[in-house]
């Protein structure tokens, strides 16, 4: 078992009808929060700090987005 191995993660449910995966990132500070914007209200629902491009990367493989087309907010 080596120490720096990730297990892969299970998906992250949602309604696409409902919610869209995006990214919600702070003008001061740069910080970078992955989760679901809902279309209807544009309430965002946080589910993952994203640190690294490898986050983001992961965030996109269990939720199935294309990290190309995924929508930031400021």
């Amino acid at each position: 078992m080596s120490l720096f191995h990730r297990k892969a993660l299970a998906p992250i449910p949602f309604d696409s009808s409902i919610e869209e995966p995006a990214v919600k990132k702070s003008i001061c500070t740069g910080e970078a929060t992955a989760g679901f914007l809902e279309r209807s209200t544009g309430h965002f629902r946080d589910v993952q700090v994203i640190r690294t491009p490898m986050d983001l990367q992961e965030f996109c493989r269990r939720t199935g987005a294309d990290p190309n087309k995924l929508k930031t907010i400021y």
